[in-house]
């Protein structure tokens, strides 16, 4: 007698193996096909392979790169850019240090990131700090307020900045709030709604809802703006959250932000604006959000953006520049460390020239996988003479570079895939010396508060951790 449910059986397993399995040979075709960058091809073809469900789950979320133009570029920030702010870009003679000379031409070149004079800015390495501050210029505002951030969610410090946000709207002032939808995802719906009933105008980046989910996780706002009457602008790696206060479970939270007056804000102002235009189908122009400003302090400084659309990665590509151009020294802290190829090229070139390269990173992560993916690359550095030390008190999540007592970087970008690739990022990058020599004392004093790494030790940790490193290294441009 026939069994026909097993013979049923056995053609429906074939069909789905078929079926199955040709999806994954042609989803791994059309990776290769992408063109993308080959170290990003094999790892999505190794995700493919080995965890082929888990794979082609996230895939679907994380990997297509055509979702991008359809999404980010039907809306061109350097079309925008190019046709609306120029005119309140142009700037008088300024003195350009000609050892950066090259690389502020192709910050300006490539991102229109104009180079700006008289500026004054002053450095936050904590959260309590920047927040009092942040507060004390928000109820100064007699105009607008534009504000965004990556994480904006309801907790003390949270709750604390909407009702200062709905204070002010309530004054007259006009108040702007871009939240990334991902970074913020804790955050209720009534939280917000608050703050739209006083009257403020809140948007959040790339709303992610199921289905639509899959067309927009991947492509994130990171940044933290605020401009305050076109004067005052905050830069940095602090979000509005209450851990940017109190603290992890381990330690402090140690991080690093800027209050900047003077006409660098136009940068600022600029950016949020155009991602206004993103959020809210309508561009911004008016002349009123670039009032005048005199400044006394010569702070000299551009702000260079980078998205996930552009044809070049200006921030990444400005940073390697950097790293190139230092020749006595060039500190680095970062939360994550998966450098791209020429980062970490530039970074080995720089210390096996003589340059004095050390970077610091947090002992411990909030990110358990992109931790062991750091650690991967340490060994390259040290063999090459950098300099690497983890910060032991706390959480280091400063982004910031600084260099021959004259350059600096400070802002949202982390020195991994993600950043350079992935997200909407901002950076400020000042050449002065005094906040240099700053940035280089507070890196110092980080210093003493951490361990330096030595190759014939590193060597020495178990076989265990060594292989979980170089596993999870593999997948460090989808993580």
């Amino acid at each position: 007698m026939i069994e026909w449910s097993l013979i049923a059986s056995n053609i429906a397993s074939v069909a789905f193996d078929i079926i199955y399995f040709g999806l994954i040979i042609s989803t791994i075709l059309v990776v290769v096909l992408d063109n993308r960058n080959p170290v990003k091809t094999i790892a999505w073809i190794l995700v493919l392979m080995f965890l082929p469900v888990v794979g082609l789950i996230l895939y679907f979320f994380f990997g297509r790169n055509q979702r991008k133009e359809r999404i980010i570029g039907e809306k061109s920030y350097s079309k925008l850019l190019n046709k609306s702010f120029n005119k309140y870009q142009s700037q008088h003679a300024y003195e350009v240090p000609s050892k950066y000379a090259s690389l502020i031409q192709f910050c300006k070149l490539s991102n229109q990131a104009f180079p700006f004079e008289s500026n004054r800015v002053e450095i936050y390495t904590n959260g309590y700090d920047k927040i009092h501050s942040l507060i004390r210029e928000l109820y100064k505002a007699k105009k607008h307020i534009h504000f965004e951030y990556y994480i904006f969610i309801d907790d003390a410090i949270g709750r604390l900045i909407r009702d200062v946000l709905i204070d002010k709207s309530k004054e007259g002032v006009e108040v702007r709030v871009i939240y990334d939808d991902v970074g913020s995802w804790t955050a209720s719906n009534e939280f917000f709604n608050e703050m739209r009933d006083a009257g403020i105008e809140v948007r959040s980046f790339l709303k992610v809802r199921f289905p639509p989910f899959t067309s927009k996780v991947n492509y994130r706002n990171h940044r933290k703006i605020v401009v305050i009457d076109g004067c005052v602008g905050f830069i940095g790696g602090m979000n509005i959250a209450e851990r940017y206060v109190t603290g992890v479970s381990w330690g402090g939270w140690r991080d690093t932000h800027i209050l900047v007056e003077g006409k660098a804000v136009y940068g600022l102002q600029t950016i949020f604006l155009l991602d206004w235009a993103f959020v809210d189908q309508t561009l911004i122009t008016d002349k009123k959000y670039f009032p005048p400003i005199d400044v006394e302090q010569e702070c000299l400084m551009q702000v260079v953006s980078t998205n996930p659309v552009s044809r070049w990665k200006n921030v990444m590509q400005a940073m390697v520049q950097a790293i190139l151009l230092a020749r006595e020294y060039i500190y680095i802290q970062t939360p994550y460390f998966l450098p791209t190829e020429p980062i970490s090229n530039a970074l080995q070139t720089a210390a096996l020239s003589g340059v004095d390269v050390r970077l610091m990173l947090p002992e411990k992560s909030d990110s358990k996988l992109v931790h062991w993916g750091s650690r991967s690359y340490i060994d390259g550095m040290l063999q090459a003479g950098v300099k690497v030390y983890f910060y032991q008190k706390g959480f280091l999540h400063a982004k910031t570079i600084v260099s021959d007592d004259l350059f600096a970087t400070i802002g949202t970008t982390n020195i991994d895939f993600r950043s350079f690739e992935h997200n909407f990022e901002v950076n400020s990058f000042i050449y002065n010396e005094e906040l240099a020599e700053q940035l280089k004392d507070i890196f110092i004093e980080d210093q003493h508060g951490s361990t330096q790494l030595f190759l014939k030790n590193w060597e020495q940790r178990p076989i265990g951790e060594r292989m979980l490193e170089s596993i999870v290294r593999l997948f460090s441009p989808l993580l």
